[in-house]
């Protein structure tokens, strides 16, 4: 039998909206009370402190800014799926421009405050529709934005690691959707039918070639919470960590995705 094709999946995009302004509306409410030794603490993210994380989340909101500035490309080329395995190519101008942002934004309260006034007007002027030219590709905003509830929860939690006691919250949407967008990843870096992967409450997906199963209890499971799953996809812990810390339960012979994560780094 041919192997059966997976309809893509579908993000509401009113929620999505609502989610990136949300978690964005987190993020600066919780940078508002840093003081300038929390600023100074270093973070995960090698040389970056905690000033510029900060400077980055506002950059990973402004790519939205720059990429409506750009021409409309001809056509989409690329689906959402696709984007988590290009972030990687762009690091190292990632990394520059970072740190030129955190310079160029002493203020950092008055630049994330301007970054969300103007991310709010251009949602009110573009529609969903729009291409963007992305890093990944050509992309309807709607779908772009989808990708910057990754970058918010995933440097959201960051922050959480860089700053005792921070404990900036996770919109319950945002955070869904980084969970679906980097599971649907997976299945796409692996595809096959042979392992189920479950982030309960948000995605449970198929993936890695083997016999298919079809009905009862699949005999090769790994679950998962959305922030140990969010943590494996972005290099932040590593597989055989969450395993012997049992923070996933893996069974089956095909249940091992060490050799499959991260999606992204």
């Amino acid at each position: 039998m041919p192997p059966v094709r997976k309809r893509a999946r579908s993000y509401d995009a009113a929620r999505t909206r609502a989610a990136v302004l949300a978690q964005f509306g987190n993020v600066r409410e919780a940078v508002r009370g840093l003081g300038p030794e929390q600023l100074a603490l270093p973070t995960r993210l090698g040389e970056w402190t905690v000033r510029e994380l900060v400077a980055h989340i506002g950059m990973a909101v402004t790519a939205v800014h720059r990429a409506l500035d750009r021409p409309t490309p001809p056509k989409q080329d690329v689906t959402v799926v696709r984007w988590p395995f290009a972030t990687a190519a762009n690091a190292g101008t990632i990394h520059d421009f970072t740190r030129g942002q955190a310079t160029a934004h002493p203020d950092l309260d008055a630049h994330l405050a301007e970054v969300e006034r103007s991310l709010r007007a251009l949602l009110e002027q573009y529609p969903g529709g729009r291409l963007l030219e992305t890093n990944a590709g050509a992309l309807p905003l709607d779908d772009y934005l989808v990708t910057r509830t990754v970058e918010l929860v995933v440097h959201t939690d960051d922050l959480n690691a860089a700053v005792p006691g921070l404990q900036v919250p996770y919109d319950r949407q945002a955070l869904a959707a980084a969970t679906r967008l980097l599971a649907d990843a997976l299945a796409v870096k692996a595809p096959g039918g042979s392992t189920e992967v479950r982030v309960p409450p948000y995605a449970v997906v198929q993936c890695v070639e083997g016999p298919r199963h079809t009905r009862g209890t699949p005999p090769n499971v790994v679950e998962t919470d959305p922030l140990t799953w969010v943590r494996l996809a972005t290099g932040r812990l590593a597989w055989k960590d969450a395993v012997a810390d049992a923070r996933v339960s893996a069974s089956g012979e095909r249940a091992d995705l060490g050799p499959l994560l991260p999606l992204m780094a």
